[in-house]
């Protein structure tokens, strides 16, 4: 199984806690992660995902393997710059979103246009006509990010 973690390339120490979360809960279940490739909430899932054994694959944006966080195991250059977002959730089965500004909610958005379940620990809720859309799947912790995912994978 292929798992999508998205989120800012800057993040919160508490998101950046969560993201390592998620990423070895990911690992511990046998599901390679796909993440963007760089820094913040991608760079803290990998290192989760490699402390316990995972697999990690970096989409990248641009043209060079270099640019890949250390946890990455498997780095996809691009050279599509922001483009690449609809890659990396594509590539997955479902997308856990932590946290995240607008790049990441591009990817939301390409993911649901997509119907790859998005999960969400701490990141946008989406409205449309002032009532909640419900089309993203809120989690409350990390392990419960992972259930939904599986969960949303299993029930397509």
């Amino acid at each position: 199984m292929f798992i999508s973690v998205i989120g800012g390339s800057r993040c919160s120490r508490e998101e950046a806690e969560v993201a390592e979360k998620v990423g070895a809960e990911l690992a511990r279940r046998g599901v390679t992660l796909i993440c963007g490739g760089l820094g913040g909430v991608m760079a803290a899932a990998c290192k989760g995902a490699r402390s316990a054994g995972g697999t990690t694959v970096g989409i990248l944006p641009g043209n060079r393997r270099e640019d890949a966080n250390s946890y990455v195991d498997i780095p996809i250059v691009t050279t599509l710059g922001e483009a690449r977002n609809v890659v990396v959730v594509c590539s997955g089965q479902a997308v856990i979103a932590i946290g995240g500004e607008y790049g990441t909610l591009s990817e939301i958005a390409f993911a649901l246009r997509n119907n790859v379940p998005v999960i969400g620990l701490g990141t946008w809720s989406l409205s449309k006509d002032g009532h909640s859309d419900g089309s993203i799947i809120v989690a409350h912790d990390p392990k419960d990010a992972v259930e939904k995912a599986l969960a949303a994978i299993k029930s397509r």
